[in-house]
């Protein structure tokens, strides 16, 4: 894995099976983006079965079976809908397609898991809860700045243990790498993309109303901008947005493609978790100018102040836990209100957020 390029992350754990070999087969489809080798990686390292890949370029599917030699291409969506043992279809679409490729799943009666963001619309979160209610079926959400990352899964736990208390606030820095000439067409173009609070905002909506426990919230602000990046008036280069949640907790989060090229990852993302006994840091990917390692765990507390470098310690639960859902109808990796929450939020964000004009 590169770790200077975001789009193509695709972290790898030890494995470990939450069902019997064979037990839990999956296909992948639509591999637009990078994250569907993350998504695959953790559904394989926890048992699951890749039967299938299709995508409508022969040679992106080609590349995808080089990755993963036991998938077989197949030239047709409805290869993969239409077999019985297949529990599961993983997808990393343009995002504006995300939610009809997922009703289409679910209405072949196989449980969803695409790459965030979710959707693009809140017409499209109306029809993806609609298609939840009418088929049982889940819509599973890759939210990878949390649930691939051991840092970041490694301050959950410290959260539920009581470590410091009540969360009050969290603040989530997600910059990102923008390599613009390795981004595909789509990439530029806002109707496909959703803007940049609907797309890596989404991480940090998630983030915050995982760590605070909460299950809904209001957005108090919201603002994007393009300072810098004129050959592509429909990118957002930049944005914010501050969040009030229904238990009390407040969260602010900045996501920006402004990574310079000195870092020697895709980007410096961080999240501070403030408690009523203490604060946590995370410093997912480097700690920057100090130690190039990744998830780097700061906590401070009445006894004094500790490190973790938890990397290689924690592992991924989440992927085992999703596939034992889908085999049990249970919800432990995530329940599916959450996911549509945190989805339902960063689409609210994007549409009342105030374009900031450029004047320098």
């Amino acid at each position: 894995m590169d770790r200077k390029d975001g789009m193509n992350y695709a972290p790898r754990g030890k494995p470990k099976a939450a069902c019997e070999a064979g037990e839990f087969a999956f296909a992948a489809a639509a591999l637009d983006h990078g994250h569907i080798y993350g998504m695959c990686n953790g559904l394989v390292e926890a048992g699951g079965t890749l039967k299938y890949v299709y995508d409508p370029d022969p040679a992106r599917a080609e590349k995808f079976r080089a990755a993963y030699p036991q998938a077989r291409v197949v030239p047709d969506l409805d290869v993969i809908l239409g077999d019985p043992e297949l529990r599961l279809v993983a997808g990393a679409a343009v995002p504006s397609e995300r939610c009809a490729l997922g009703l289409k799943v679910m209405g072949a009666g196989k449980d969803y898991f695409t790459d965030k963001a979710p959707m693009t619309s809140l017409e499209q979160l109306a029809l993806a809860r609609a298609r939840v209610a009418e088929t049982g079926r889940k819509y599973a959400v890759y939210y990878s700045e949390r649930l691939h990352v051991e840092s970041a899964v490694f301050a959950g736990q410290l959260i539920e243990e009581g470590a410091i208390g009540r969360v009050l606030h969290v603040i989530g820095i997600g910059p990102h790498r923008l390599a613009a000439e390795t981004r595909p067409a789509w990439f530029f173009e806002k109707a496909k993309y959703g803007g940049i609070l609907c797309d890596i905002g989404s991480h940090q909506i998630e983030q915050f109303l995982s760590y605070s426990g909460a299950s809904d919230a209001k957005v108090v602000s919201a603002r994007v901008a393009n300072y810098a990046h004129g050959r592509y008036p429909e990118l957002e280069d930049f944005g914010d947005a501050a969040l009030t949640a229904d238990n009390g907790a407040t969260g602010y989060f900045r996501v920006d493609w402004f990574t310079p090229e000195g870092l020697g990852t895709w980007g410096d993302g961080r999240t501070i978790i403030l408690g009523a006994k203490g604060y946590i840091e995370l410093r997912k990917y480097l700690d920057v100018a100090r130690d190039p390692a990744p998830d780097q765990v700061y906590l401070v507390d009445g006894e004094g102040e500790r490190h973790f470098a938890v990397a290689g310690q924690v592992g991924f639960p989440f992927f085992g836990a999703l596939i034992r859902d889908c085999l049990d109808r249970t919800e432990t990796a995530m329940t599916q209100e959450h996911a549509f929450k945190a989805a339902e939020l960063c689409l609210l964000a994007q549409a009342q957020a105030t374009v900031v004009e450029d004047k320098f």
